[in-house]
């Protein structure tokens, strides 16, 4: 396994710390150069020994990297490319971890980067956001979406697909327009639904406040995501904003459909949508997609090794908890946590909460 002797990161937030404890982990060896406008986070980087040097400017001490990870809002990425372009050399790797590619790859081709680029979009995160809320294991298990530059070797897109795979994240390989397209209705939209419905609500609510103080269940299950960074999504918005806009126009002409068929009492059309939505949610892998209906589940962080699952099984089952089911999360980009429990009550929920807490396990609760 090739292994990288200095790595440099711009940006140390949520991914890129992660991404930056988890090199830590596996490859200790391995020299992490980091630029951050938060000078904070620097320190406290430096102080976990997560990083070995800070660079106060895009500057020299991002020569001679194995890789170099841009890990800003997708707009800064762009803009950081010609800073350190210079630093660029035949054996290093360029890569970013944002949720829209085809701006950054454009931008590539302009500067004639294209031999160096290999874009990357790891599946996992949270509305939690910097540093501080980083962690080694965030992407372990997730699904690591990987978009070549069109004149990058194949020798450096198979060494990248391999050095993910050695973070434990499972890399998928996709043109970048076609991951812009897909990434609009499985993330963006939804992101833009649950905005909008929460600021409806508050606009609509009565004077008493009743549908804030009554919301739960579904409400909540669906607008979970609105609590993301409002920056992050209003880059995503625009610089997606082909994909987003036209996906935007048929999801509302599909709501006009229904608002029609709701008017006119068209019993046949209504029943046929929900049955329709019901089987392909049903068919979506629970394990790789955010819930819209009231589940009582829990999320917990264990490390990727032989009888982890196990051992977590055994504690629930020798306290009689019962468990209605269990798996790794690899699309973690609304969740918490890499393993997944669900139960069959809310009772048994909370209590293999409190049990695996005291087990020293870090428990997230939906």
């Amino acid at each position: 396994m090739y292994t990288p002797t200095k790595i440099g990161f711009i940006g140390l937030g949520l991914i890129g710390g992660s991404i930056a404890k988890a090199i830590r982990l596996y490859y200790p060896e391995t020299k992490l150069v980091a630029f951050d406008k938060n000078r904070e986070t620097l320190a406290l980087a430096m102080n976990e020994s997560v990083i070995d040097v800070v660079c106060n400017t895009i500057d020299d001490n991002l020569k001679n990297c194995s890789y170099i990870f841009l890990c800003t809002p997708v707009a800064f990425n762009t803009a950081y490319l010609k800073q350190i372009q210079v630093y660029l050399h035949d054996d290093c790797i360029l890569t970013d971890v944002g949720s829209v590619k085809t701006s950054i790859h454009e931008e590539i081709t302009a500067l004639n980067l294209e031999k160096y680029f290999i874009g990357g979009h790891p599946m996992a995160g949270s509305e939690k956001t910097g540093y501080s809320n980083a962690k080694a294991i965030l992407i372990e298990n997730a699904y690591y979406i990987v978009t070549p530059s069109h004149s990058v070797s194949k020798e450096k897109l198979l060494q990248y697909t391999r050095f993910i795979q050695s973070l434990k994240a499972l890399p998928v390989e996709m043109d970048y327009e076609e991951h812009d397209y897909i990434t609009g209705a499985i993330s963006h939209l939804p992101h833009i639904i649950a905005s909008t419905l929460v600021d409806f609500v508050k606009n609509a609510d009565t004077k008493e406040e009743f549908m804030k103080q009554l919301a739960a269940g579904g409400f909540k299950d669906i607008t979970r995501i609105a609590s993301s960074s409002p920056t992050m999504w209003q880059h995503i918005c625009i610089q997606n904003k082909e994909n987003i806009s036209s996906i935007l126009g048929k999801y509302i002409n599909s709501l006009q459909q229904i608002q029609s068929s709701v008017e006119k009492k068209e019993e046949d059309k209504l029943y046929d949508l929900f049955f329709r939505a019901k089987n392909y949610r049903d068919s979506v892998p629970d394990l790789s997609a955010g819930p819209i209906k009231k589940v009582f589940a829990i999320y917990c962080d264990i490390l990727d090794e032989t009888g982890g699952i196990a051992t977590v099984a055994t504690i629930l089952a020798s306290n009689h908890i019962n468990l209605k089911n269990i798996g790794i999360v690899h699309n973690r980009e609304f969740e918490e946590g890499v393993l997944r429990m669900e139960f069959y009550d809310e009772a048994s929920s909370l209590n293999a909460m409190e049990l695996l807490e005291k087990h020293r396990y870090t428990v997230y609760k939906r």
